[in-house]
């Protein structure tokens, strides 16, 4: 029988990790004949008591394992760590808020052993805040555009991966992986499973403003140069307009010499205007740079403080 890995990267998931473990079972209950699992949990130095919730599990149940890091490497680097552990002929990547459908298990299975070496979950409905979704969809198209290789509208990152896609990630040497990227650039003919995303069960989202940014910059610096390229061809667009403007107020006050007086309004407007666009491409640099700085260090994806069960 095939043996299948679900990894679930989790942060004060409290509320919710012992129920996705329990709706995880029941499809592998079903699939008992075919497949059998593990459910690996890679907690992120959770500060509630999930990483309680999770040792009860595991003492339980064999085929819930654990990782514990030694300290909170953010929303990218676990999940993608967590991953590389997974040893299954095929491993699944399911957030512990319930909002990947565990009842979708069989569908994504059975696109895999049709030769699908990644099978991604597309959402094209969601019920989370309908402004939140839109802005997503906003991004994702922008990326989508911009970008110089293939992305794939609405993916989150839940999908199944075949081992060797799996050994294809171990083998890349980055600190700050962008798996969404990733799986779209090396994925090959992906299989994809299209579901309505369904609300949090419990708790509250982790997300915030700047890990939303985070995301969304990591993806214009790994998979696109446009954002610099738009800083030369904007600089010489407002060069140009700034030339004729010039040209236009000395005709004008050549022809009105006694009656027309610029005032100090558009100088002061105009350095705003320059100075405002300078800054957003200094920190268009500043990313990139960063992500430079990112590699270079080659720090480790996490630390680890304990394992149970492997």
């Amino acid at each position: 029988m095939k043996h299948i890995s679900i990894v679930t990267p989790c942060y004060n998931e409290e509320p919710n990790v012992e129920e996705l473990y329990r709706q995880v079972r029941a499809q592998f209950d079903r699939l008992s004949d075919r497949y059998t699992y593990e459910h690996i949990f890679i907690d992120n130095a959770s500060t509630d008591g999930t990483v309680d919730v999770l040792r009860r599990l595991a003492a339980e149940d064999k085929n819930v394992k654990i990782i514990v890091n030694a300290m909170n490497f953010g929303h990218i680097r676990s999940p993608f760590y967590g991953l590389c552990q997974a040893t299954g002929d095929a491993v699944m990547l399911m957030v512990a808020d319930l909002q990947d459908p565990p009842e979708l298990i069989p569908q994504f299975l059975e696109l895999w052993e049709q030769g699908h070496r990644v099978v991604v979950g597309v959402k094209n409905k969601s019920k989370e805040n309908p402004v939140v979704y839109a802005l997503r969809t906003a991004f994702y198209k922008v990326i989508k555009a911009v970008s110089e290789t293939r992305q794939v509208e609405n993916f989150t990152g839940f999908g199944l991966y075949d081992q060797t896609f799996i050994q294809l990630l171990r083998s890349i040497d980055d600190p700050y992986p962008y798996m969404r990227g990733l799986v779209a650039e090396y994925g090959g003919d992906l299989g994809e499973v299209f579901y309505t995303q369904p609300r949090r069960m419990a708790g509250h989202t982790h997300n915030n403003f700047y890990t939303l940014y985070d995301m969304a910059m990591l993806g214009f610096v790994n998979h696109s140069k446009v954002p610099l390229r738009l800083a030369s061809f904007i600089g010489f667009v407002c060069g140009i307009l700034s030339l004729f403007v010039a040209l236009a107020y000395f005709v004008y006050k050549l022809c009105n010499w006694d009656n027309f007086d610029a005032g100090i309004a558009p100088l002061v407007i105009g350095l705003f205007f320059f100075g405002s666009i300078q800054l957003f491409f200094l920190g268009i640099v500043g990313e990139y740079v960063g992500s430079i700085l990112t590699q270079v260090r080659r720090r480790p994806l996490v630390i680890e403080k304990e394992r149970i069960n492997f």
